[in-house]
Parts: structure tokens; C-alpha cells; sequence
């Protein structure tokens, strides 16, 4: 019997894909890409006899019908999601199913929105001195936020932030947020991160929601947050030619 994978198609840029992930897509019988966040042209390699369905008029049960008919007629099937599957992916309740009806699978890691959006404005999450942690998060909509993961709560630590599907509430954001950062934090907007209309806003907790609003992004954007946008920090110790390492004598 075949097993279902999970790929995750990276932040837009069909070239972003994995080798992996694209010779997958390549092979499948059945492809389900989440098109409403997904390109077509990362699915375009597909043999001309695959059947392809867009996830984004599915909902669950007609998805894993798709699925796990799919793979008991003999068919590889491949589910291709945005990003990661990992982060805000709703992977884990299609493996549940797929576990109830004995079918294997593997999940193909891809790059994150929230990574491709730190190459978009060429920063470095994890500065010496200025930061060693990120957090990923998000604003509570129709999904709710655990209390305990409140974003004051989180703003708390002053560590680097990627905030996922919140820009809509860019003001609620900047409000929580500004309980612990201030507001001449930097902050970043970037919108369809590696797509070609790819658009990014830079400011500060201060002056950035008024530049949304001019800039109209209301969807499909990371908030990036923190110290590491700007331009003071530690060099690293790994390169530093007195530093001894497994690897590396270092000069006394």
C-alpha cells in the first residue's frame, strides 16, 4: 500500500519547494494543494494523468475521502501545504484520520512564511546579545489563543517575534505588544513573503499602523518584531579567530 505525504510547498516561490517535496509532486497519482495560499507552479511538474484537487473549497471529510480513496485504489497521494506543515499547518487531524484507517505517512518539512519573510528584509532572528529566542505566535481570531499565550504575555520576554495571521489587527497588535516593547521597537510587515508581488513595510511600533493602512495589507502578512531588526548587536563567537572549537584552534 502506498503512504500519503505531506509536503510543505515553502512560502510562495515555486523554487522554494525541496528537491524532495517536487519529485514527490512529480510521482503523485493524486495531488491536494491548498491553492488559496499555494501557486500553481509549484504543482505545474505533475505527470499529466495526476488528479488535482484545490483544498481551498474542501473541507476535512471530503479531503481525507479524496485521501484515503485514493490510497486504497494503489494511488500515491501527496498533500501539499503552504510553508510548513508544522506551523498553523491543520495537519495533524488529516494524520489522525489517515491513523484510523492504518495508512502510513511522511511529512516533508518546507520553509516557513515566517523565515522567508526574515530573508525578505535580510535579517537574522538570533543575534548575539540581542536576542537567542523566537517566538511564533498569533492573534486570537475564530481559533483562540490559549491564555497563557496571550501576546502581552509573550511581549514580555522583548525576544524576536514572528506574528502569523494577526495584520488585519495590526492596532490590537501594536497595543499588546507595547506593554512591554517600546514603541521605538523596530517592526516589520511582509506581505506574500518570496510571490512576486511580494511587498514589504518597515517602522516602528509607533509609526507602523499607518503605514499598513496606506500600504493596504490586510491579509496574507508576517509582523516581524524586535531588537534584530536593527543594527546593533554582538558579533558571533563561531567565527571570532581567538575562539577554539571542535573544529578550530583559535589564535591566543
Amino acid at each position: 500500500m502506498e503512504k500519503v505525504y505531506f509536503i510543505g510547498a515553502g512560502p510562495g516561490d515555486p523554487e522554494l519547494i525541496t528537491i524532495k517535496g517536487q519529485r514527490l509532486v512529480k510521482e503523485a497519482d493524486i495531488i491536494i494543494y491548498a491553492g488559496s495560499l499555494v501557486p500553481r507552479q509549484v504543482i505545474e511538474c505533475h505527470k499529466e494523468s495526476a488528479e488535482v484537487y484545490n483544498s481551498a473549497s474542501m473541507n476535512l471529510e471530503e479531503v481525507m475521502e479524496v485521501t484515503v480513496n485514493g490510497i486504497k485504489a494503489g494511488k500515491k497521494v501527496v498533500r501539499v501545504h503552504t510553508g510548513d506543515p508544522a506551523i498553523f499547518g491543520a495537519h495533524r487531524e488529516q494524520m489522525d484520520v489517515l491513523d484510523e484507517h492504518g495508512i502510513e505517512y511522511e511529512v516533508v518539512p518546507g520553509v516557513s512564511s515566517f523565515l522567508a519573510s526574515a530573508a525578505a528584509v535580510k535579517k537574522e532572528f538570533t543575534l548575539p546579545g540581542i536576542s537567542q529566542t523566537v517566538i511564533c505566535t498569533r492573534l486570537e481570531g475564530r481559533t483562540p489563543v490559549p491564555e497563557k499565550e496571550a501576546l502581552e504575555s509573550l511581549a514580555s520576554h522583548k525576544a524576536s517575534m514572528a506574528i502569523f495571521l494577526s495584520v488585519h489587527m495590526i492596532g490590537d497588535v501594536i497595543k499588546r505588544l507595547a506593554t512591554h516593547y517600546p514603541m521605538t521597537t523596530p517592526i516589520a510587515i511582509v506581505q506574500r513573503a518570496t510571490w512576486e508581488d511580494q511587498k514589504i513595510v518597515m517602522g516602528t511600533l509607533e509609526t507602523i499602523e499607518e503605514k499598513v493602512k496606506e500600504a493596504n495589507i490586510s491579509k496574507t502578512a508576517q509582523i516581524l518584531v524586535g531588537d534584530f531588526l536593527g543594527n546593533e548587536y554582538e558579533k558571533s563567537k563561531l567565527y571570532d579567530k581567538h575562539f577554539t572549537h571542535e573544529f578550530r584552534k583559535g589564535i591566543e
